[in-house]
């Protein structure tokens, strides 16, 4: 998927330049995505998890990845305080 020293693909900013404006896109975030990566919405969040984790995608875009990341871990601190509340 990703070469020689975690070099983006096309696709990684494909994705990056998508995640930057997707709002501005008419309809809801899931259909852009079916349309523009032909991905469901849980692959192409796979995917999204993945490229935010790799420093090449950070050097590229670095204060949206680093919001993405934060974004990431909040859900993660949402979700385990509600299981932890259950």
């Amino acid at each position: 998927m990703h070469g020689e020293g975690d070099q983006l693909t096309d696709l990684d900013r494909e994705i990056l330049a998508f995640e930057e404006d997707w709002i501005s896109h008419a309809g809801a975030k899931d259909e852009a995505v079916r349309e523009r990566f032909d991905l469901s919405p849980t692959g192409y969040h796979q995917l999204l998890n993945r490229l935010i984790d790799l420093p090449a995608a950070e050097q590229h875009a670095p204060r949206l990845v680093r919001r993405l990341r934060r974004r990431r871990t909040a859900r993660h601190e949402e979700r385990s305080a509600r299981r932890a509340s259950h």
